[in-house]
């Protein structure tokens, strides 16, 4: 018994050293849009998994018991932050047994501080008004110019776990922040033109505040009453005269959220709904800009009625 708990704690301290020369960092994103920043930043140099699919709520991921095993075996945990995890993120660190990747340990980063926040709230938070963030909206990968920021603080943090290949982890990372930057612009003057009618648009839950200011979008309504709240008849029925009143035909949500209300509101309102991928597809060796590429073609394709994207 006293045998296997000092083994553990060895464990523990020996994965704050450095590593050496020819291990490969091993990373442990909560989503597979960090997992696919995470994979591009550290090259050859690391092992990335993702804890999450692109197909679940990342509010609702099933804590999976092999789970527990990457994030043992983990030297750098990558979490979105924001409260985003709390329902599933703390019984699978509890699980690991890996004092490396604990809050507050080296081996642990919250992305959330490497980027600039919305909808901080500006009053006193309390469950009537929905499931609400209190330190700001957790969805703000689907802006690259974050996806950019992030990348630069992965590379810093590996840098100091490894730092015999900090100058390639810092290389790789400023290379992608400098195409996600480039991708924003274009992006940007793509939507600039499109008429301000059609820039009104319908979402499912209120996380695509950062997509939707970068593209100079807005949205009128949500088919949630309020974050994270099944819509009722009476918001459906306010919602879908409200579309008619502000002439807002496109309905864009993920697509790991329900879409019986979305498709009903498109029938309806003769809108368009676009279900966008609910983050990287990482297992199948999509990038993250290949993410945002993907995303914002289908946010495009349905605002810009006669456009191809």
């Amino acid at each position: 018994m006293h045998h296997r708990l000092l083994g553990a704690l060895l464990g523990g301290v020996l994965m704050l050293w450095p590593l050496a020369a020819e291990a490969k960092v091993k990373i442990v994103a909560t989503l597979p849009t960090l997992a696919a920043i995470a994979r591009e930043v550290g090259g050859k140099d690391a092992e990335v998994t993702s804890l999450a699919y692109p197909t679940q709520d990342p509010h609702f991921v099933d804590a999976r018991p092999h789970l527990v095993l990457s994030l043992n075996r983990a030297n750098l945990l990558v979490a979105n932050g924001l409260e985003l995890e709390s329902g599933w993120l703390p019984v699978l660190l509890s699980g690991s047994r890996n004092a490396a990747i604990q809050p507050g340990a080296p081996g642990y980063l919250d992305s959330s501080t490497l980027v600039p926040l919305k909808e901080l709230p500006r009053q006193k938070i309390d469950r009537s008004m929905g499931d609400i963030h209190p330190g700001g909206n957790p969805h703000y990968l689907t802006d690259p110019r974050n996806g950019g920021r992030v990348a630069r603080g992965i590379a810093d943090r590996l840098a100091s776990l490894d730092p015999a290949n900090s100058a390639e982890y810092r290389r790789r990372a400023s290379a992608l922040a400098k195409a996600c930057d480039s991708l924003a612009t274009r992006e940007t003057k793509r939507f600039v033109d499109l008429p301000v009618v059609e820039r009104h648009v319908v979402t499912y839950h209120r996380s695509l505040p950062y997509l939707l200011d970068w593209l100079g979008l807005m949205e009128i309504g949500t088919i949630e009453p309020k974050p994270g709240i099944s819509p009722d008849p009476g918001h459906v029925a306010w919602l879908l005269g409200h579309m008619r009143k502000v002439h807002a035909d496109v309905i864009l949500q993920e697509e790991y959220y329900p879409s019986r209300i979305g498709k009903l509101l498109a029938e309806k309102a003769k809108a368009t709904l676009a279900q966008l991928p609910g983050g990287a597809a990482f297992e199948r060796g999509e990038t993250y800009l290949g993410y945002v590429e993907r995303m914002t073609d289908k946010v495009y394709e349905a605002v810009a009625k006669d456009a191809t994207p």
